[in-house]
């Protein structure tokens, strides 16, 4: 066969291939579903993704005979290298099924890693633990889901073939209306809250930037001894803040507090891939009609969880034991009233036991699992 040549994205063209070849692989597997293509283009977007604020990184497209056959990016974190100092990133790994072609792309990655100081690999991330993580290694079939990646079965293989070792796992739970069911008993719950040192609120769409870093600042601080951590800045936190604004529901949002103070919170969004089902990434010439209806009009049925946690203070209290569960239980009422159906929460890290056994214990079932891979490059 004709050698494979990887090349680094350096104009439109490149981007434009770039984005678009997930489409030309996967269209029409049941788990795919294309993202927009302008929503893909400025996450990669060194002008508007704040990522790029604290980090550098760089494209490459793999061809055979002049047709692009395979992707791969390769990323330095600032804010990686003050936690895990040497660790370098990839991402965005999507080829043809030829092994070859991922040896090449990886390779490529690799290289582009040790010039800039990375004596470790680690990925995919497209482009950090806070956007797409891990590559899919069970449930291809299971729902399109808002930011969480599609991979086809083979990709595994390769990867694994290309020497890159298994890290780390992170799971999908899924939960469906019929099986949503509190933990402890409704007297029990609201005995928790009767004297006002637990408070249940949704978030204030009045206050929405406020309430939104609020939420943020309360994830950085749960979750920053965790596994891959790496905080959102305050840039990321406006960011995330405008660009999920359309999608916020705020009764699908909880903050909890305690004593006034927020100690915890849960933000469910209605699933933007569901919405866009149809669109083959684009947007063009009556999709933003179709769009905005379906959005507005409530009529999704499939919502997920991306962010939730306590605060560390609270970590291992009886008081921060039942604030996850109180939170799902106030989230029930909106969800059912807005008719969804199901949600996933996600992504769980596989050895977080404690929060496994709350999600499971309100009828979550393990459906999708993400592999992270370390390689090391000295």
């Amino acid at each position: 066969m004709a050698a494979i040549d990887v090349v680094p994205v350096t104009d439109k063209a490149g981007l434009k291939a770039f984005i678009a070849l997930p489409k030309r692989l996967y269209r029409g597997h049941k788990g795919y579903v294309a993202p927009l293509d302008m929503e893909r283009g400025e996450v990669l977007s060194p002008k508007k993704n704040p990522y790029f604020t604290h980090a550098k990184a760089q494209l490459f497209l793999a061809t055979r005979d002049g047709k692009v056959v395979g992707r791969i990016s390769a990323q330095m974190c600032e804010l990686e290298q003050k936690l895990r100092p040497g660790t370098g990133h990839f991402g965005w790994l999507d080829a043809e099924d030829d092994p070859a072609i991922y040896q090449a792309l990886i390779n490529a990655a690799a290289d582009w890693l040790r010039a800039q100081g990375s004596t470790r690999m680690v990925g995919p991330f497209s482009f950090s633990s806070n956007e797409e993580t891990g590559l899919l290694v069970e449930g291809f079939d299971s729902l399109p889901m808002l930011l969480m990646p599609y991979h086809a079965p083979y990709a595994g293989r390769h990867v694994e073939a290309a020497d890159l070792a298994r890290l780390k796992d992170v799971l999908a739970y899924d939960l469906d209306k019929s099986a949503y069911k509190p933990v402890g008993s409704s007297r029990m719950l609201e005995k928790l809250q009767s004297d006002g040192t637990i408070r249940m609120r949704g978030l204030d769409m009045k206050n929405y930037t406020q309430d939104l870093s609020i939420i943020l600042d309360i994830f950085n601080d749960a979750w920053s001894e965790n596994w891959g951590m790496v905080p959102f800045t305050a840039t990321e936190i406006a960011a995330a803040a405008a660009s999920m604004k359309p999608l916020i529901d705020p009764d699908l949002v909880i903050i909890a507090e305690v004593k006034g103070e927020p100690a915890g919170m849960l933000v469910c969004l209605p699933n933007l891939m569901e919405a866009i089902r149809d669109f083959d990434g684009s947007l063009l010439p009556f999709n933003v009609v179709k769009l905005l209806y379906r959005l507005k009009g409530k009529k999704l049925k499939t919502s997920r969880i991306p962010l939730m946690g306590i605060r560390r203070k609270h970590h291992g209290s009886v008081l921060g034991a039942t604030l996850l569960p109180l939170m799902f239980d106030r989230l029930k009422e909106p969800f059912l009233k807005r008719e969804l159906e199901r949600v996933e929460m996600s992504w769980i890290l596989e050895d977080n036991l404690p929060m496994r056994r709350v999600i499971e214990g309100i009828g979550g079932k393990a459906y999708k699992t993400y592999r992270l891979y370390e390689k090391s490059l000295t």
